[in-house]
């Protein structure tokens, strides 16, 4: 789908990064690669401004501060674009904040996490996301933002 602008509207997503993602481009490089979070979070401004959204960015060590924010953006928010980290594959408390929200989900991962470790092949969070997002590196973000927004102008094309 090309790039476009959402109209008039001007979509509000929460983009949340989990625990560890304050270490990217040091942690990891084979894995997680060189870029860094304010660099995707910078391209993630850029490709937002692009379809007229909006994005509140935060990160997170902390699951419940995780938590405190799914359930601030009830009330203002159309969308959330998540790398939940390692409490992707822990976490029950974040995946029912989640689903207690309603809102629309996007789970992304910077790695393949399907084909890495068996404990990371299950996601608790996927089940209660419209989409998931992995192995892209950065590009996984963008991606799911594209994916999310696509969803919310309701894009046919996008499924849902």
């Amino acid at each position: 789908m090309e790039e476009q602008a959402a109209g008039n509207s001007s979509y509000r997503i929460l983009v949340l990064h989990g625990p560890n993602l304050n270490l990217l481009g040091r942690r990891e490089p084979e894995t997680y690669g060189h870029t860094t979070l304010e660099e995707i979070n910078q391209r993630l401004e850029s490709l937002a401004a692009k379809w007229g959204a909006e994005l509140s960015i935060l990160q997170a060590n902390g699951e419940g501060l995780l938590i405190d924010a799914l359930h601030d953006a009830m009330d203002w928010a159309d969308g959330v674009l998540i790398n939940p980290g390692g409490y992707t594959h822990t976490s029950v408390a974040l995946r029912d904040a989640i689903a207690g929200t309603g809102l629309l989900t996007v789970e992304v991962h910077l790695s393949n996490i399907h084909a890495r470790e068996a404990f990371r092949h299950t996601s608790l969070i996927a089940p209660v996301a419209v989409g998931q997002v992995a192995g892209f590196g950065w590009r996984s973000y963008e991606l799911g933002l594209m994916g999310l927004l696509s969803v919310l102008v309701k894009d046919p094309e996008a499924g849902s």
